[in-house]
């Protein structure tokens, strides 16, 4: 069976972003379109980043999918870790504050920012 791999940003029972993986399985079309089956969207939203873009640390409100449409996006873990996205990448953004946390920016949270000469344009869409 064909799948998609789901890339997604979260927080870990101590607090701090990482990264995992999750098949998402492709069962509905026919063998010359696979598809997954339908997954619920609450909105689109498009975001432009000029060059020179970077973040501090944030958490993500609420989970959402985030594409890259033009440019690479650099996510930045706490324990140093990154990992880039280029056009046609995903991730799914559920790095969201621990319920009953008071954000620390020395534990939670990823940063971004743009590599490149290239502005950088994503789609968000949430669930």
């Amino acid at each position: 069976m064909t799948t998609f791999t789901k890339v997604i940003l979260y927080t870990d029972s101590d607090g701090y972003a990482r990264f995992k993986e999750e098949k998402i399985e492709l069962t509905e079309g026919n063998e010359k379109s696979q598809l997954s089956p339908w997954l619920n969207a609450e909105g689109l939203q498009l975001r432009h980043s000029p060059v020179g873009f970077e973040s501090d640390f944030h958490c993500t409100g609420k989970p959402q999918w985030l594409f890259v449409l033009q440019g690479i996006m650099e996510i930045g873990l706490r324990d140093g870790t990154t990992r880039r996205f280029g056009p046609g990448e995903h991730f799914y953004s559920a790095d969201t504050l621990p319920a009953g946390a008071t954000f620390n920016p020395h534990i939670h949270g990823h940063c971004s920012r743009l590599i490149g000469n290239d502005p950088l344009i994503t789609a968000f869409i949430r669930n």
